[in-house]
């Protein structure tokens, strides 16, 4: 059983919450949880959130799941839109202030029913 979850538009770049998800890709769910819980980037409190949505998803989608038998088996980042500011500069000049932001996907699937579909 495979569940997914997406968050739009979260603000911060797409580059900076790779840098999380190449810590929990491949990753059993547990030890997913407790990376994001100790990382020190601004992102990873997102990431970690967007974990339990996956969790919720898949306990919604099948009944009671054991998140112990679960990995984290697809996860990326991509950009999203780029809102522009303006900031004064010297000599009444202005530059732009590109506030970026990002879309993530998580999948997670149950390594249990992979193995059992394997052998058939």
């Amino acid at each position: 059983m495979e569940a997914v979850a997406k968050v739009k538009n979260l603000r911060g770049s797409a580059r900076k919450a790779r840098l999380v998800l190449d810590l929990i890709r491949g990753k059993d769910v547990p030890s997913a949880q407790r990376i994001l819980l100790f990382s020190k980037k601004s992102v990873a409190p997102k990431i970690a959130k967007l974990l339990n949505s996956a969790i919720a998803n898949a306990t919604m989608k099948e009944g009671k799941t054991d998140i112990e038998n679960m990995i984290v088996n697809e996860v990326y980042a991509d950009d999203g839109p780029i809102m522009k500011r303006q900031r004064p500069r010297a000599q009444g000049r202005a530059t732009v202030i590109r506030r970026r932001t990002c879309h993530i996907t998580l999948r997670i699937k149950d390594i249990q029913e992979e193995s059992n579909g394997s052998e058939n």
